[in-house]
């Protein structure tokens, strides 16, 4: 079968090599020059499979409004309106309940555990070298509520085979030794020790090389203007260059997904929530980070790539601008040097800003839609990297009429 995947990221490019293990004839098609040139471009590097909460919880409501007036906000609103942000706001409104937060986080969970194991065994299968690093994520904590909160939502993630575990500040010290002078900021930490960092730019561009050796084709530099419909089926794709047709589709296309599927007449409610990221050398070994983390006091992000550090914050809701402003990384750089003093050489950094594709209640869309031949493998927020290869292997279970090893309802499309 001829397969036409939208989108060149992480999720359309794992999409393809599994679809090319399956013998079917796989093009991929991207308006970047390259793969990887959008979300995964520059993201936060970390696989956080202990860490995978919805955003869509009780709490959230709350910091959302609070940050109209709080400009150093993780999380925040940024004020404009138009239909499509009303209808994904009301929509994660309604999943901002205990048990639907409860529902959405551990179907997120599931899913990451899973794609782990999966990115576990393609590293293996194709040898890809993205900067991998397994010796856990630092959860640091500058407030004692936070972290009582904290342990006691870990529980839930517990049921379904969470590994993080509270640790003293020594143990810290022995992963991080750069932490050590800052000791007295922090009232607790979490490892989670089962999760990674690692480079997805890297590893997108390596499984791109090996799909291209087991026949994908990729058409980049293609904007597609929309899609030709035959009743319930898609035709084709089309671009200023012509038609490409195929047997079927598959949508990973981001938070630009729902634009096509409204073509094919579809309600996809995803919406972009941009994130802000740097990319720095390492300035003194000593005192640089050596592993990944997460700063809850400040909502910064850190990660160990090879001879790079990278840096990320903010969840942004406002829209599909991808610009940013020199205050935009003013947390970040602010973080980095008291945690890190000399050891991420700042003043080369290099600035990025992305926009993650969030469903309203958590989890992603993979699988089948009522047109028959379309296919959805998008919405995967901040955990794209982390759900990656999991999610494409659910996707192509399905595909191939196989029971897959996880509940696809879970993840299916119109599922509320």
């Amino acid at each position: 079968m001829r397969i036409a995947i939208v989108g060149a990221g992480l999720l359309g490019v794992a999409s393809a090599y599994y679809l090319a293990k399956e013998g079917h004839e796989v093009l991929v098609v991207d308006r970047q020059s390259a793969p990887a040139r959008e979300t995964s471009f520059a993201n936060a590097s970390l696989l956080t499979p202990n860490h995978s909460f919805s955003w869509a919880a009780p709490g959230a409501p709350w910091l959302l409004l609070k940050s109209l007036w709080q400009a150093d906000s993780g999380l925040k609103l940024k004020p404009h309106m138009n239909g499509q942000l009303l209808d994904w706001g009301m929509r994660f409104l309604r999943n901002c309940t205990p048990g639907r937060y409860r529902a959405n986080s551990l179907a997120k969970t599931r899913l990451c555990f899973y794609s782990m194991a999966e990115t576990d065994r393609v590293t293996r299968e194709t040898g890809i070298d993205w900067q991998r690093g397994t010796k856990g994520v630092l959860y640091l904590f500058r407030d004692r509520h936070e972290l009582e909160l904290n342990d006691q939502s870990l529980a839930l993630l517990r049921e379904v085979g969470a590994a993080i575990k509270p640790i003293s500040w020594d143990e810290v010290v022995a992963l991080e030794p750069g932490l050590a002078h800052i000791r007295s900021k922090f009232v607790g930490a979490m490892h989670g020790t089962s999760d990674e960092v690692g480079d997805a730019r890297r590893f997108t561009e390596g499984l791109a090389e090996v799909c291209k050796e087991r026949g994908v084709t990729f058409r980049l530099s293609t904007v597609i203007d929309g899609l030709a419909m035959n009743g319930d089926r898609v035709t084709a794709l089309k671009t200023a260059s012509g038609e490409i047709k195929a047997d079927a589709f598959v949508l990973a296309a981001g938070s630009y997904s729902p634009q096509l599927a409204r073509e094919a007449g579809l309600h996809l409610p995803i919406y972009p929530v941009k994130g802000y990221s740097i990319t720095a050398p390492v300035g003194d070994p000593e005192q640089a980070p050596r592993t990944g983390g997460l700063d809850e006091g400040t909502l910064v992000a850190f990660a160990r790539l090879g001879d790079r550090v990278r840096m990320t914050s903010v969840a942004e809701v406002g829209g599909y601008d991808t610009g940013h402003r020199p205050e935009n990384f003013a947390k970040i750089l602010a973080t980095g040097r008291e945690l890190f003093r000399d050891g991420i050489a700042l003043d080369r950094a290099e600035y990025w800003a992305c926009l993650r594709p969030a469903t309203p209640d958590g989890p992603p869309y993979i699988g089948p839609t009522p047109v028959r031949n379309l296919w959805l493998n998008t919405g995967h927020g901040y955990l794209g990297w982390t759900m990656c290869c999991g999610s494409a292997r659910l996707l192509v279970d399905q595909m191939s009429g196989r029971q897959a090893e996880l509940d696809t309802r879970l993840y299916r499309y119109g599922r509320y």
